[in-house]
């Protein structure tokens, strides 16, 4: 396990893919307080808008933005400074839009964090868990293996002056040994053993994406729509800690 973070609730970032607001609160409710981190994507912001960054904020929970930013670089900027003015934890944008497009989110998430407030990560998004080799040779026209481009893209982002890259835990020894031990990865496609798959490709489960050096893992529907969620999340932190 990495030093930076012992506490495991700290690294496991929970992904709220609900489509209101209240489904949220119901889950969180049924956590309790093991949940440490959690993540907006794209269906709860677009239903809740910032108003439920705020509410998960005084809940005590440390946040994630995944809005997947991809646009020219003047708006990518603009985009990542008004969600950081929110107090957000952590929010990313596509490394396919290019250098300058980082940089300019980058200064975007300078500009935008609130005076004296803790300066949030940004990441970059490699290639989507869901990405297989076929659709990335085939309908996305990159060549090579998915290994390479994603190693291709870290090093873009860190050049750039991102924090670290999403990526599939399967990338994250390349990704470290490319652009080292601090560049933070953080990894989707996260499923516990016997988990189905869903629309993801590149999986691994939560014990093997930390053995291979994620510094985070997201985690979604395994526990949220699971009979128990508490249960659930219980039962991945108990097989992890078994593992350390």
């Amino acid at each position: 396990m990495s030093e930076r973070t012992n506490d495991l609730s700290k690294r496991i970032i929970l992904a709220l893919d609900f489509a209101s607001p209240s489904e949220v609160y119901h889950c969180l409710d049924q956590l309790a307080d093991d949940v440490r981190y959690v993540k907006i994507g794209m269906e709860l912001f677009y239903a809740g808008g910032v108003e439920i960054i705020h509410v998960l904020k005084e809940r005590g929970l440390q946040v994630f933005v995944d809005l997947k930013v991809h646009d020219i670089p003047n708006t990518a900027k603009g985009a990542i400074r008004s969600l950081v003015h929110h107090g957000v934890d952590m929010v990313n944008v596509h490394v396919a839009g290019g250098a300058k497009m980082m940089e300019a989110a980058r200064e975007g998430l300078e500009q935008g964090t609130p005076s004296g407030a803790p300066r949030p990560l940004l990441i970059g998004v490699t290639m989507l868990t869901s990405t297989s080799q076929q659709t990335m040779n085939q309908e996305i026209l990159i060549p090579g293996s998915v290994e390479e481009t994603v190693t291709h893209y870290a090093l873009l982002a860190k050049q750039a002056g991102l924090d670290g890259v999403v990526a599939s835990p399967l990338e994250v020894p390349v990704i470290k040994q490319a652009a080292g031990e601090s560049f933070i990865t953080v990894t989707p496609g996260i499923r516990p053993a016997g988990s189905d798959k869903g629309d993801q490709t590149r999986v691994t489960t939560p014990e093997e994406a930390f053995r291979l050096g994620s510094d985070y893992i997201v985690i979604g529907r395994a526990i949220t729509t699971a009979p128990e969620p508490r249960l659930a999340w219980q039962n991945m932190i108990d097989s992890l800690k078994e593992r350390a």
